[in-house]
């Protein structure tokens, strides 16, 4: 095998940058063996690491016509490849570093940076040996099979692994082209009149500044809220509850047009409706600069809706009541907008608003959730879930009497 190559070093390491077809990769790169250590249970921890991530890798590969990826890191042993350099000339200058990688022998090439990529590319061959042609980027490293070679490889593998970090939540809903709920989201801040201008905001942390007066929420705020409207519309559109793992799964690929055109009209329909339905978003739409000045305060706290911790719940307790009465999101918006959501107001004081230290509580979503659902209707829960409510809200709020009777008087 010759292949065309580029010769660098780094940190006293010299390394050929090149690229191998699906097919080369399939017939000559191997799992990791004894290269790295003689222990076999050592051994089997490393091929243990190779989990059924490679499966969702060969499905990305034969589904996407877009797929790209980072390149494979090879280690080489046995014997070395041969080196063959070429002059290249321009501008009066040339250089040596461009030439051909022969392996004359039978060379061992194991993967010291993207296992789960060549099982990957191997198990999409098998489905598809169309894709054979396909080229990926390719790094050769030399590695010796000695003490000191092992310990080099090792180092190497766990520091390529150590300091790779996933793709972080705001570059993944401001880039993704892939995730639905992603592209969505950047269509509602481009088109929607509720998220236009200065009423989203992005922060890193959880919480709006306190001298931002303008923002509903933030763009993450957002994005989570589309993943619950999301899940309804999988459920009720693919007869399927939307578990953690499906939902990383239908993310991972991009859908037709067609569907993305009718998540789109899903999520819109819900934030035309919300704007709607809500007598204070209405005010808040009307308002001049600044916008949301009475509506998130350091003295009562304002408004719920319009403190982050609140508007994910809400939208939460919503999905959560469709599914529940199979409503439809106006009606369900109409008796929220009767629901008081001053946070200095019962059940929201102490749970999310403490009147003594006139601070946010930002642990209490879940308990949030629920206080909302059964004050849409308390019906809706009953034995252990309306036990667990009770129990939560009498140990938030310091309830003095007993535990059964601490809902009371909550509509």
């Amino acid at each position: 095998m010759k292949i065309p190559a580029l010769r660098a070093e780094l940190g006293g390491r010299t390394y050929y940058v090149t690229t191998l077809t699906f097919q080369q990769v399939s017939d000559f790169v191997e799992k990791v063996d004894g290269e790295l250590h003689k222990s076999e249970s050592l051994k089997d921890l490393i091929q243990r690491s190779i989990t059924n991530n490679y499966v969702s890798i060969k499905d990305y590969i034969v589904n996407q016509d877009e797929r790209f990826f980072s390149s494979l890191i090879l280690a080489v042993y046995d014997d070395y490849p041969t080196w063959s350099e070429i002059e290249l000339k321009y501008n009066d200058e040339s250089t040596y570093n461009v030439g051909l990688l022969d392996f004359p022998t039978q060379h061992k090439i194991f993967p010291v940076d993207g296992q789960h990529r060549v099982e990957g590319i191997k198990a999409a061959l098998k489905e598809n040996p169309k894709l054979s042609e396909e080229k990926i980027a390719a790094i050769f490293i030399g590695h010796k099979n000695d003490h000191e070679g092992k310990q080099k490889t090792r180092r190497l593998f766990t520091t390529l692994n150590r300091y790779a970090k996933p793709v972080s939540f705001d570059d993944t809903i401001a880039l993704d082209e892939d995730d639905t709920v992603a592209i969505v989201t950047r269509e509602l801040l481009e088109e929607h009149n509720l998220f236009q201008g200065k009423r989203i905001v992005y922060v890193k942390g959880k919480g709006i500044p306190n001298n931002n007066f303008d923002a509903l929420t933030s763009i993450i705020t957002l994005y989570q809220c589309n993943v619950e409207l999301f899940k309804v519309w999988h459920f009720n559109n693919k007869q399927k509850k939307a578990t953690a793992k499906v939902l990383t799964e239908y993310l991972k690929f991009r859908k037709s047009k067609e569907e993305l055109a009718e998540v789109k009209k899903y999520l819109f329909d819900f934030w035309d409706t919300f704007s709607k339905e809500n007598s204070v978003i209405q005010k808040y739409l009307k308002n001049t600069e600044p916008f949301a000045k009475n509506l998130r305060n350091s003295e009562d706290g304002g408004n719920l809706l319009f403190r982050p911790v609140g508007l994910l719940p809400m939208v939460k307790a919503v999905c959560e009541i469709k599914l529940l009465k199979q409503s439809d999101y106006k009606s369900i918006l109409s008796v929220f907008d009767k629901m008081d959501f001053n946070l200095s107001s019962i059940p929201w004081q102490k749970v999310m608003w403490d009147p003594t230290t006139k601070r946010m509580i930002m642990s209490s979503a879940t308990l949030t959730q629920m206080l909302m659902v059964y004050k849409f209707d308390n019906k809706l829960y009953i034995g252990t879930k309306l036990d667990k409510l009770k129990k939560e809200y009498a140990a938030k709020i310091d309830f003095e009497g007993k535990v059964s009777e601490v809902l009371k008087g909550i509509k």
